[in-house]
């Protein structure tokens, strides 16, 4: 696969999960809830606060996205191992783990407002987890990037 080929895959794979991620935020998650309302109407208050939180919640997604692009773009211009790139993938480190923390607190907090199933609360964990996942992934190629650009730094600098 030629570079140009890459660059072109990574841009199509974060359209993708881009356009998958409104679907998902704006049509599942509302057609999900209003379901859940006919089977636990009691709940029916805690709708739009829950819908207005997992909206919130996409906002550092979608910024990861846009870090995932910048970082496309430098892939593009042979510029793989960069210090640019070691910073996006931290940022994307430190924006993953504050949407897991987030999705935490939150889900907790709605959970003791009574506003909030103990089911929720399960798949909010598992929610988390992965982001935690993605947290330390990102955080380890953040790490090997920047080694990479300091070895490649040096090695410029050897004749």
């Amino acid at each position: 696969m030629s570079q140009k080929d890459l660059v072109n895959s990574l841009k199509a794979v974060i359209i993708g999960v881009g356009l998958c991620g409104l679907v998902i935020y704006f049509y599942f998650l509302p057609v999900w809830g209003k379901a859940i309302l006919q089977y636990a109407p009691e709940y029916a208050h805690c709708y739009f606060p829950w819908m207005l939180f997992l909206w919130i919640t996409a906002v550092p997604c979608y910024l990861v996205l846009l870090c995932g692009w910048k970082i496309s773009v430098e892939i593009g211009k042979d510029n793989s191992f960069s210090a640019i790139n070691a910073r996006l993938l931290k940022y994307i480190a430190g924006l993953a783990a504050f949407d897991s923390v987030l999705l935490f607190v939150g889900s907790g907090v709605f959970y003791v407002l009574d506003m909030s199933h103990g089911a929720m609360m399960v798949l909010c964990i598992v929610v988390v987890f992965a982001g935690v996942t993605v947290t330390v992934a990102a955080a380890s190629l953040s790490h090997l990037v920047y080694k990479a650009a300091e070895l490649e730094k040096e090695s410029e600098l050897t004749i």
